[in-house]
């Protein structure tokens, strides 16, 4: 019996508990709380590069239509839409490549894939309804609607409401009906239950009884008209509950019983929890070896057909399957037999003391660590350190010594205590320098989880520095190095270690250990380092940081700070430092105050830097008259792309013939010069006049004949666009035996070819037809493509034109 979680035993027993219990969580949770299982299906084979390698995942249908792919964990990797209701049943061949699903929405209430679905030679499927079970042609009729269907190898076997049948399809031939026994039962309340236990033995299981039917080859003498095979059934036996399903376990069986029970006080029967047990069959019974009740979600309101029993083949897991809930059992490990004569304290030698119990749990205990270490399993030998010798200090210290002479304290050392219980330090010592020899990066992992007071940090620390001399530039030793002089305090040489490393942690540290003072010195190597971060942390912290002294560091290096600041006003004095890349700054800034650089630009007479400041027109204004270069003037009309700004410009022009002369040269492309030659006074001598109007007619023709190669350019590519869309639209489409139509899936030609049959091909490819096509559209004599022309005009419109 087992007590846990999930299961729980009707009495106290002292028995090992033969499985272990745990809930699939994970995307299931999630699944559930919206949705009900319906149905799952596992498979353990994923086939990558033909080879067929093990995989586990499973397949999971619910009440909404949906399908889910898992991983064992229970997380989601796929998901499919199916249908509105139920998924039925789910078929799996065994690559895992294919996938067999059918509902509650049609006349398929049941479907099987043959096992090797994904081999070219074998893509066939059976499916059963509410009248027939269907292969290519029909292979069963008239005894009710089909349950359940399972395929194995040759063999198919499905569930009627009269009984099972089992179909050769290597002889095509149906060789055994096994009736079922207690018709009074519904069989949509009580289904069967089908499972096949190898290529030659079918478990059936149907209310409360079970059969196991053995397919047996018959003699060649006994033959005449009979099946090349018969069914024997082995064994038979009434259970004491319901059968929601069932599953081999080696030569064993382990039933999922949907359980009733009488109350004291109320007369009607109430549904239990339901019970996971394992059994021994035999020919006129069956022996119980355990039996488990399971705690699963609402098993109050759970019918017997709501229960599955799905199980995964070699690797003992069984998947308990309810609506609003999913269990794996497993078959418990060698670790878990320990592990349950630690907990309950089951004892080799039987004894009343108290001590006397403790040291045979111990001597269990000491004898399974040893047998882990002689057959190499350190890891789990380790492991199980901590359960075994408990807070026991000697037997602890006693183990590493062990440990270190076979070579073996790495895999001890994630187990140590320490917490309450510690070691001495010179055994976090002695697996220190163990790590320190052969190991850098295990070594550092170790000094960042164990706690400092664990060992003496001063040894440490020079034994990691003897090893720096033999490799000085090592940065996993270097880091560790800095770690350990954080611990001791010594944050100087610590900050000196990150920066030398140029470490994403030396600003964390800085921050944490308040260091500000220590780093006015090295402001210039924080910049060169990160300087996004150093500015941030200066800005942040001008209350704890010398701004003169950060001012006199940065002095020789000014394109270290340009950047969007937040100046503050001694910061802001540092503008001036750098004239060549201030006017970028103040391009690239989004956060610099206008008003404070306006201010320091005007008072070092920074004329550029200042027209930038300031509004265009006044900033233009400026530029004539305090730099008098026109060249610029144009230049700043041009990047404001301003018509009143130009205005401006000719006006201020218009009486000084340098400027007449500028402006003639560089605005044709910008203004029509017309508008300046009009303004001009008549008699006013311009510098070089004749040649500005010779440019400005050049400009003119050189834009006509730009224009004009552009339009050339683009009609010619129109045109061989155009030629490119009709021989593409010409060329043949390829109609073959695998070509179908759109509208009625069958195949586009028919299979006599001398038959007269008319074929519509669109440009799209897609085909139909002619009796399957839709009326015409609105434009007589013209006909789209039906599926084309329903995306264009939205979801659903094509359903909707085909079936009108």
């Amino acid at each position: 019996m087992y007590t846990g979680e999930y299961g729980s035993s009707e009495e106290d027993s002292v028995e090992e508990p033969k499985l272990k219990y745990e809930r699939l969580a994970n995307g299931v949770t999630e699944i559930l709380q919206k949705d009900a299982a319906s149905y799952v299906k596992c498979n353990c084979v994923l086939k990558i590069n033909l080879r067929f390698i093990p995989f586990q995942f499973l397949a999971l249908g619910t009440h909404f239509g949906k399908v889910f792919l898992l991983d064992i964990q229970g997380n989601v990797t796929q998901k499919f839409e199916i249908s509105p209701v139920r998924i039925n049943q789910i078929s799996l061949d065994e690559s895992g490549e294919h996938v067999g699903i059918c509902s509650e929405d049609g006349k398929v209430r049941v479907v099987a894939l043959h096992p090797r679905f994904s081999s070219s030679n074998y893509k066939q499927f059976v499916t059963g309804g509410n009248k027939e079970l269907a292969e290519t042609s029909t292979l069963h009729e008239g005894e009710g609607t089909i349950t359940n269907v399972q395929w194995r190898a040759n063999l198919i076997a499905w569930a009627n409401n009269v009984g099972v049948k089992i179909y050769d399809i290597s002889t095509k031939q149906r060789i055994t009906n096994v009736f079922r026994d207690n018709i009074s039962l519904r069989s949509d309340m009580y289904p069967c239950s089908l499972c096949w236990k190898d290529n030659s033995t079918l478990i059936i299981g149907w209310g409360s009884s079970v059969k196991i039917c053995a397919v047996k080859e018959r003699d060649h003498a006994e033959m005449r008209d009979l099946p090349s095979r018969y069914v024997e059934i082995v064994s038979a036996f009434e259970t004491e509950f319901f059968i929601s399903g069932l599953a081999p376990l080696a030569d064993q069986l382990v039933n999922l019983y949907f359980v009733k029970e009488n109350s004291d006080h109320v007369e009607e029967e109430f549904r239990a929890r339901p019970r996971l047990d394992i059994i021994q069959p035999l020919p006129d019974g069956f022996e119980e070896i355990s039996s488990d009740a399971l705690t699963v979600r609402n098993f109050q309101e759970n019918e017997c057909r709501d229960y599955r029993l799905e199980h995964s083949e070699g690797e003992s897991l069984f998947y308990i399957i309810s609506p609003k809930d999913i269990v794996v059992a497993k078959e418990r490990d060698q670790d878990d037999h320990i592990d349950w004569l630690l907990d309950k304290k089951k004892k080799y030698e039987v004894s009343v003391f108290k001590d006397q119990g403790y040291q045979a749990d111990l001597k269990i205990g000491m004898a399974y660590i040893n047998h882990l270490v002689e057959k190499g399993d350190y890891d789990t030998a380790a492991r199980k350190c901590q359960k075994v010798l408990g807070k026991n200090m000697e037997l602890w210290e006693n183990e590493v010594y062990r440990f270190k002479t076979i070579g073996q304290l790495k895999a001890i050392s994630q187990y140590l205590p320490r917490g309450d219980l510690r070691l001495r330090p010179a055994i976090y010592e002695m697996i220190l320098n163990e790590f320190l020899k052969t190991d850098y990066e295990g070594f550092a992992t170790l000094i960042r989880e164990w706690p400092g007071e664990l060992y003496n940090n001063m040894t440490i620390v020079q034994a990691v520095a003897d090893h720096l001399k033999k490799d000085p530039t090592n940065s996993t030793l270097l880091t560790t190095l800095a770690e350990l002089y954080t611990y001791d305090q010594r944050y100087d040489r610590a900050l000196e270690i990150y920066l030398r490393l140029r470490h994403k942690d030396v600003y964390q540290l800085i921050h944490k250990h308040n260091l500000f003072s220590s780093i006015e010195d090295k402001i210039v190597l924080l910049m060169d380092f990160d300087k996004e971060k150093a500015v941030d942390m200066l800005l942040d912290n001008e209350d704890k940081i010398s701004t003169d002294r950060v001012v006199e560091e940065l002095r020789d290096r000014p394109e270290l700070y340009f950047r969007d600041l937040k100046v503050s006003h001694k910061l802001a004095c540092m503008l001036s430092y750098d004239r060549p890349n201030l006017l970028p700054f103040l391009r690239d800034s989004i956060h610099c105050p206008l008003e404070k650089a306006l201010e320091i630009c005007q008072e070092r007479n920074f004329v550029e830097e200042t027209v930038f400041l300031l509004s265009n027109r006044r900033a233009l204004q400026m530029i004539m008259e305090e730099l008098g270069d026109v060249d610029k003037a144009i230049e700043f009309a041009k990047e404001q792309d301003d018509a009143e700004l130009w205005e401006d410009l000719i006006s201020y022009s218009i009486d000084k013939p340098p400027f007449i002369t500028g402006l003639l040269n560089n605005i044709g492309t910008h203004v029509d010069p017309i508008l300046l030659i009009h303004r001009i006074k008549e008699g006013m001598e311009i510098p070089n006049l004749r040649d500005s109007l010779v440019k400005i007619l050049h400009d003119y023709n050189l834009q006509i004949l730009l224009r004009e190669g552009c339009k050339k350019i683009l009609v010619a590519d129109s045109l061989s666009l155009l030629q490119k869309m009709r021989r593409t639209q010409m060329r043949g489409v390829r109609v073959d035996e695998e070509s179908i139509c759109e509208s009625c899936h069958a195949s586009i030609l028919p299979s006599d070819m001398a038959q007269n049959f008319s074929v519509a091909v669109f440009h799209c490819r897609h085909m139909f037809h002619k009796e399957c096509l839709p009326s015409p559209g609105t434009i007589p004599g013209v006909q789209f493509c039906n599926i084309c022309s329903a995306k264009r005009r939205g979801p659903g419109s094509g359903i909707l034109e085909m079936k009108k």
